[in-house]
């Protein structure tokens, strides 16, 4: 008989954050953050209720089945939700596919307390040291300079291939895309070895 188990569910810590699985609390809080004009100002559009929990039960679902994926992060001292970090397989639809992206969504109350690059140092170390991924990659707007500077602080370099993201429509100045990566490296409570 082929035995049958579930992955194991990664927990990533740092000093002041639980990266983990979604919960059903975090929902609220999602929405709200997905349907904020300020939060999304990098996105096609805000999201709806609907729309926002959706997501988050499909990222809650790959987790569920891999162990890993885009967590929900938890500030330790409130035990609040703020946002969303982690990995993924890229959508086939992408020039630079199949490769794994890093990416990250923090509710704007949390923007400027170095939070996204403290949770994308420990996704990359991650990625490296469990995973053992060569490379990692992210992309965002061309335009989108506050999420440039984090791919920047967590080590990532521009890869010089912009590309124009074939889910955007083309007259939107969000159309064109920056590509960034990472190559492995031991990665040590989020410094290079």
């Amino acid at each position: 008989m082929r035995d049958i188990s579930l992955p194991k569910i990664y927990e990533l810590h740092t000093e002041r954050l639980l990266l983990r699985q979604w919960r059903t609390s975090d929902l609220h809080a999602f929405a709200q953050m997905n349907g904020c004009e300020k939060v999304m100002e990098y996105f096609p559009h805000p999201l709806t209720s609907f729309e926002s929990d959706a997501i988050a039960h499909r990222l809650t679902k790959i987790i569920s089945e891999k162990g890993w994926g885009f967590w929900a992060i938890e500030e330790k001292n409130s035990q609040k939700f703020i946002g969303s970090v982690g990995l993924k397989q890229t959508d086939a639809c992408l020039p630079f596919s199949p490769a794994v992206e890093i990416g990250w969504r923090l509710d704007s109350q949390y923007w400027h307390k170095g939070y996204a690059t403290e949770a994308a140092k420990k996704s990359l170390e991650f990625a490296f040291n469990e995973l053992n991924l060569k490379e990692v990659i992210s992309f965002t707007a061309k335009i989108n300079k506050p999420s440039i500077k984090v791919m920047e602080r967590i080590g990532m370099t521009d890869t010089g291939n912009t590309f124009n993201h074939p889910m955007v429509v083309r007259n939107s100045p969000l159309h064109q895309h920056v590509l960034y990566k990472i190559e492995q490296v031991k990665l040590i409570d989020g410094r290079g070895a």
